[in-house]
């Protein structure tokens, strides 16, 4: 390359960061002027309970964000709905520039895991937000709302369901744009806003949503606002996630429960035999056993490569934390095993009762729900199959359905498979124009390294955007790692937002 021409693009990316460094100071000097009206609208956002199995509730958390989006000036606000019957709607919105050759869409979703409020700490309720000086669980104490004009600790941690997945994303895009707006900055592209409301669900309905509204949907990329940043609290890109599908898969024994002193040694024990099967999927180093899992593994190219290994190991911290002396595979690092290899595990295992209320049978049956993730390269129903002749491989007689009683007597081992709606894996490269300019954007953001992931060990249906579309998803999440999304006592930490509004509108900025 000449000198001259290289010369002229570092100092165009120059140009660049320092326009958007400034831009970036603006922003950040609207959200602090505004943290009182911000938190409390958030709140009152959070304050809505978003189960995503209640279709009531998921309506009114659509219509609140249609609300807020209006208030914002944000154009064309509609509902986007399926045909399917029951089918939760999409939230759409835009904001058309003049002369604009561009489109970016940024996603989130707005509906929520179930919750179970006695599993939450004491003085906790999933949907009645409230503010703690620290995490509970490192000695935090309950904090009241401050008054207008007093300081909001970035340090605090607001805690209610979907304060971290995904209402943030909805929070950080809106007021992301919403700053832009407001401080008179003119975005240069098109942006779209899509919030989807069934994501929880495996987005059940996206596919059809966005074959029916391709044309409207028509963009240069999907900015994916889900998932948690890196350990080490820096921002992080991701541009890929594993797949996902779920197997229920069930052992049988006696059609009743039988006593254990009468019966024992003699009648087959459907737990006894569920656990020696599931002892043959895997070796004592985690590797899975099963024939082919890992042969259609996409590797990753040379870049994605060197961007694994430029991020920092979080395993120590987080080995401390969650106080476990051995990884499940001791040969790979953390980041390669959530990245670059499939996984099976055991959700849970059911069989007969225990504890308190375990009686001297043996039980009827044992049923085990594995997830199986997914990474470039699997198929879900290729690696269902996989799974499936493992289980005839062990000489089990398989069915997707319950046994007869002709079958149960014919059959030693019967074993019935039943599997989820799955989806593949994702990956977008780094090395798109696309990719480097989100990337250019969220480094202006911030004086530390920005963690470039090849792919998130969670699971998103990323590969729809490409299916359908043909457009490429770069997923930018905003929210600490520790914020015990899907579970009890969900937070998020405030300074998280304020810092994912800014990172939103340097994307939102682009050139």
């Amino acid at each position: 390359m000449p000198k001259y021409v290289l010369l002229l693009l570092l100092t165009g990316c120059a140009h660049f960061l320092f326009s958007q460094s400034k831009a970036v100071e603006k922003i950040r000097a609207d959200h602090q002027s505004r943290h009182y009206e911000l938190l409390k609208e958030y709140m009152d956002f959070l304050a809505i309970p978003n189960t995503m199995n209640d279709p009531a509730q998921l309506q009114a958390n659509a219509e609140y964000v249609a609300g807020m989006m209006k208030k914002r000036g944000i154009q064309n606000v509609r509902l986007l709905h399926a045909d399917t019957e029951g089918a939760i709607p999409a939230v759409y919105g835009e904001v058309i520039s003049p002369g604009a050759t561009r489109t970016l869409i940024f996603y989130a979703h707005y509906d929520g895991q179930p919750v179970n409020p006695d599993k939450w700490a004491e003085g906790l309720s999933p949907f009645k937000p409230q503010l703690a000086g620290a995490p509970l669980d490192k000695g935090g104490q309950f904090v009241d709302f401050p008054a207008p004009g007093a300081a909001i600790n970035p340090d605090w941690r607001l805690y209610a369901r979907a304060a971290a997945d995904d209402k943030a994303g909805v929070f950080t895009i809106l007021n992301a744009y919403d700053a832009i707006r407001r401080t008179g900055l003119r975005p240069k592209i098109n942006i779209k806003f899509f919030f989807e409301g069934e994501e929880e669900k495996g987005s059940t309905n996206l596919g059809e949503i966005l074959d029916k509204h391709k044309a409207l949907l028509q963009a240069d990329a999907w900015i994916i606002c889900d998932g948690p940043m890196h350990a080490s609290g820096k921002k992080q890109i991701t541009f890929g996630v594993r797949g996902d599908v779920n197997m229920n898969l069930t052992v049988f024994g006696a059609k009743r429960p039988l006593h254990s002193g009468n019966y024992g040694n003699w009648a087959p024990n459907p737990a006894m035999k569920l656990v020696r099967l599931l002892a043959t999927m895997k070796d004592d180093n985690g590797r899975v056993l099963i024939d082919g899992f890992y042969d259609d593994v996409a590797p990753l190219s040379a870049s994605e490569r060197a961007a694994l290994a430029a991020i920092p190991d979080p395993a120590p911290m987080m080995q401390q934390e969650l106080a476990f002396a051995q990884s499940e595979n001791p040969d790979m690092t953390f980041l390669e095993a959530i990245t670059t290899q499939p996984t099976l595990n055991i959700n849970g295992i059911v069989s007969a009762n225990v504890g308190r209320l375990a009686s001297n049978i043996i039980p009827t049956m044992a049923t085990v729900t594995l997830d199986l993730r997914l990474v470039k390269g699997n198929d879900y129903q290729r690696q269902i199959q996989k799974v499936i002749d493992h289980v005839k491989k062990q000489g089990y007689y398989v069915l997707d359905r319950e046994p007869t009683d002709e079958e149960r007597l014919q059959y030693p081992h019967i074993a019935t498979i039943r599997s989820g709606t799955g989806y593949n894996a994702q990956r977008t490269s780094m090395d798109l124009p696309i990719s480097r300019q989100v990337i250019q954007a969220v480094k202006s953001t911030t004086t530390q390294e920005v963690v470039l992931m090849p792919s998130a060990g969670g699971s998103l249906p990323l590969y729809l955007f490409e299916e359908k579309l043909n457009t490429p998803p770069i997923s930018v999440p905003v929210v600490n790692y520790d914020n015990n999304q899907h579970g009890e006592n969900e937070n998020v930490r405030i300074g998280c937002l304020w810092e994912g509004i800014e990172t939103i509108a340097a994307i939102m900025l682009i050139n």
